[in-house]
């Protein structure tokens, strides 16, 4: 078995604010929803490692919207550099980041941080 996606809830009409977020600040690519589910709003995005899928976050419309408070996906990086520069893109974007648990995960740097919307992310890279 292996994760496939994480599903993320958003409020109807906030895809630009959402590619802000996931493609603009976290890198990530989107990508077409089937056809079948394009009417229902929202959008896609993914990370590739050069072979593969390897990280597919849906963004889908949900009303009434309740953000993620603490329920987040958990993205890594390869390097502490990478980290930096992702937290500095996010930032400058205009979104929140928290570093104060950077040090709080055995063996990992972390951020986090919220989207337009108000959900929660983490992103981590291995030390050393």
């Amino acid at each position: 078995m292996r994760l496939h996606h994480v599903q993320v809830s958003m409020p109807a009409g906030g895809e630009e604010q959402a590619r802000r977020f996931y493609e603009d600040g976290l890198g990530l690519t989107e990508v077409d929803k089937p056809a079948p589910l394009a009417g229902r709003g929202g959008c896609w995005f993914r990370a590739h490692d050069g072979v593969s899928v390897v990280a597919e976050l849906h963004l889908g419309v949900d009303e009434p919207f309740v953000p993620a408070k603490k329920a987040h996906p958990g993205l890594a990086l390869d390097s502490i550099t990478e980290l930096e520069a992702t937290a500095e893109r996010i930032a400058a974007l205009g979104f929140e980041i928290d570093w104060r648990e950077r040090h709080t995960f055995e063996g990992y740097q972390r951020f986090h941080c919220r989207d337009a919307f108000g959900n929660r992310t983490e992103v981590l890279a291995p030390e050393g």
